[in-house]
C-alpha cells in the first residue's frame, strides 16, 4: 500500500521540526514547505530584535531550513506567499491600527495564509499530498455523532495555540494534522535532541514582528488630543496607533492623583481617551467577522467560556447570536481591557466553538 504524503509547514523552529520527525517515524512520506513572506521593500531597520519573529529577514534564511529538512531526511520546497501575506495580513494590520483597533495578525495568517495560501500554492507548484500538518499545539477530532471535525485545546495547556486557529474551516480541519497536540514542550525538545538537531534548544518565536510596530505601519504623524473620560484635554499624541487599551506609561500626562490608563481610542475624533483602572473593566462585548468551527453557531443563545486574548483566562459568558451574524457576550464577571480588533474565542470545555473580532 502506498504511503500517504504529508505536507508540513516547516518554520525552522523546534516544534515543526519535531512534528516532521514524528510523521516520518509514523511511516508517512513527508515534504517540508516554508513560506516566503519577508518583503525586502518593507521600511524596516536592521536589528537583532528581529530574531525569533515570524516576519523578519532571519526567518527567510531558507538555506538553514533546507539543511534542517535534509537532516531530518525529508523533501523540501519553498512557497512564495509574499503578495498574499502583504495583502491579507499586513494591509489589514495597517488599516486596523488606523481605525483605532488593535489586531492580532497571527489569527488571519493562520487561517488564510498558513492553512490556505501555503497548501494551495504547493498544489499549484505540482506538489501532491494527502494532508497538511503544522507544529501547532492543538488537537483535531471527528465527532462520531455529527461527523463534524472538532478543534480542541492541546494537552499541554501552557502551550495551547487553539486561540490562533479558531477560524479554521471544516474543510481545513478535515485535512490537517497536529502531531504535537498530545505532547509537552520538554518531550518535543527531546525528540529533536535525539535526532541530533541544533534547533532542539532554539528559543520560541516571540511575536509576528519583534521590532517597533511603527516600522510596519509607517504612518505620517497625525496629532490629536489625549482627553479624560469627561472630555478634558490633558496632552497631545502623534497618532492613535501608538496606543493600546490599558497602556499607562509614556502618556505624557501628570497631575492626576490616581494612575491613568488608555481606556478608549476614538478614530473619528482622533482622540486617545484615558481614565482610572476601573474604567478598563466591562461585562459586555460585541464581535463581528465571526467564524464558527462547525460552520454554524451552536444555538442562538448559549453559555460558554471566552478568551479575549491568547493569555487571558477563559471567562464564563452568555452569548447571543445577532441577526447580522455578529454576536454579543455578557460576562459573569467584569473583564479587564476588552480591546477592539482582538479576537474573542469561544470554548465549551476544551472544544473551540468559534470566535470573532471584537468590535
Amino acid at each position: 500500500m502506498e504511503k500517504e504524503t504529508i505536507l508540513i509547514g516547516l518554520s525552522g523552529g523546534v516544534d515543526s521540526a519535531a512534528a516532521a520527525i514524528l510523521l516520518k517515524n509514523q511511516g508517512y512520506r513527508v515534504i517540508g514547505a516554508t513560506m516566503v513572506i519577508w518583503d525586502p521593500s518593507l521600511p524596516v531597520p536592521a536589528g537583532i530584535y528581529q530574531k525569533n519573529a515570524c516576519l523578519s529577514p532571519e526567518k527567510e534564511d531558507l538555506s538553514e531550513i533546507e539543511k534542517l529538512a535534509e537532516k531530518i531526511g525529508i523533501e523540501f520546497l519553498k512557497v512564495d506567499c509574499r503578495r498574499q501575506y502583504r495583502e491579507t495580513v499586513l494591509d489589514n494590520f495597517r488599516s486596523e491600527y488606523a481605525c483605532g483597533r488593535t489586531p492580532n495578525p497571527c489569527v488571519l495568517c493562520n487561517s488564510l495564509i498558513k492553512f490556505g495560501v501555503l497548501p494551495a500554492a504547493a498544489h499549484a507548484q505540482g506538489v501532491s499530498f494527502d494532508k497538511f500538518a503544522t507544529g501547532h499545539y492543538a488537537r483535531v477530532e471527528q465527532d462520531p455523532a455529527s461527523g463534524k471535525y472538532l478543534l480542541k485545546k492541546a494537552k499541554d495547556l501552557s502551550r495551547d495555540q487553539s486561540y490562533f486557529l479558531h477560524r479554521l474551516t471544516q474543510e481545513q480541519l478535515s485535512k490537517v494534522l497536529f502531531p504535537l497536540g498530545e505532547m509537552t514542550k520538554p518531550e518535543i525538545r527531546d525528540i529533536a535532541r535525539q535526532a541530533g538537531l541544533a534547533v532542539a534548544d532554539k528559543e520560541d518565536s516571540q511575536d509576528f514582528y519583534c521590532g517597533d510596530y511603527n516600522d510596519l505601519l509607517n504612518f505620517p504623524n497625525k496629532p490629536g488630543d489625549i482627553v479624560t473620560l469627561d472630555g478634558k484635554k490633558v496632552a497631545r499624541h502623534n497618532g492613535i496607533w501608538g496606543y493600546t487599551i490599558g497602556k499607562r506609561k509614556g502618556l505624557g500626562i501628570s497631575g492626576f492623583k490616581t494612575p491613568m490608563y488608555v481606556v478608549r481610542l476614538d478614530a473619528e475624533k482622533n482622540q486617545v481617551v484615558i481614565g482610572p483602572k476601573e474604567a478598563l473593566y466591562t461585562k459586555t462585548l460585541q464581535a463581528d467577522h465571526v467564524s464558527w468551527v462547525a460552520g454554524e453557531a451552536p444555538a442562538k443563545e448559549f453559555t460558554c467560556e471566552i478568551k479575549i486574548r491568547n493569555l487571558h483566562l477563559p471567562a464564563k459568558a452568555l452569548v447571543r447570536v445577532l441577526p447580522n451574524g455578529s454576536f454579543s457576550a455578557e460576562f459573569e464577571e467584569p473583564q479587564l481591557s476588552v480591546t477592539a480588533g482582538q479576537s474573542a474565542v469561544l470554548y465549551a470545555g476544551d472544544t473551540v466553538l468559534g470566535g470573532g473580532m471584537i468590535a
